[in-house]
């Protein structure tokens, strides 16, 4: 990729269909029908911007090492990779939800070492640290649900949207860990860069989000 171009990483899937028309109130399209599309990387009408869509998990770490100039990553995710690497100066204010602990409605347990099935291992680590509980932490990126019904865990940390799929497993909300919405990061050095088109982006991004 040419260092005249700005490659912007854009989460694929939900958060895609939030994100585009944010970037088209900055005046950035994508050339075409990007959610139709096997391709990674798009053209859009600035010639000299590029469109990434990748897992939202990866934006972090293309972002941190030049390899995307921007990008948009949930603040779950921002939170668990650690964000030495970039700045994050705008929050986008789509795809809301709250990163949360969940137990057994029933819950009883009174073990001295928690056991937590999660995918956000390292944002667990931190919290548990610092609420200064002992915990078991397994990691486990799907149907975290199952694990305190099955005996894998006490409990979980994970995404909370409307509560139902934690309800449908005997499962509750109980502390808020982080609100989480999606967020705009860009990597340091393109910051100094390319600092005159990325700030032109933020303050149109910043405009867009305020007029929704």
């Amino acid at each position: 990729m040419k260092s005249a171009n700005l490659v912007i990483a854009l989460t694929k899937g939900r958060i895609l269909e939030e994100t585009l028309p944010l970037f088209a109130a900055a005046d950035i399209v994508p050339t075409e029908d990007i959610t139709k599309s096997r391709k990674l990387l798009f053209d859009t009408n600035v010639e000299t911007v590029k469109l990434m869509v990748i897992r939202g998990s990866d934006v972090p770490t293309y972002v941190e090492f030049g390899s995307a100039d921007m990008g948009v990553a949930g603040k779950d995710l921002i939170l668990e990779h650690g964000s030495d690497g970039f700045y994050e100066p705008l929050d986008l204010q789509i795809a809301k939800c709250r990163l949360m602990t969940a137990v057994p409605v029933t819950d009883q347990t009174d073990s001295e070492v928690l056991k937590v099935a999660t995918k956000f291992t390292n944002i667990a680590k931190h919290y548990f640290a610092e609420q200064g509980r002992q915990v078991e932490l397994i990691k486990l990126n799907g149907a975290l649900e199952l694990a305190p019904s099955l005996g894998l865990a006490d409990s979980i940390v994970d995404i909370v949207d409307t509560g139902k799929t934690l309800k449908a497993n005997g499962l509750e909300p109980k502390d808020l860990i982080a609100d989480i919405s999606s967020r705009v990061i860009v990597n340091k050095a393109s910051m100094k860069i390319k600092n005159a088109i990325i700030r032109d982006i933020l303050s149109k991004l910043s405009t867009a989000v305020k007029a929704k």
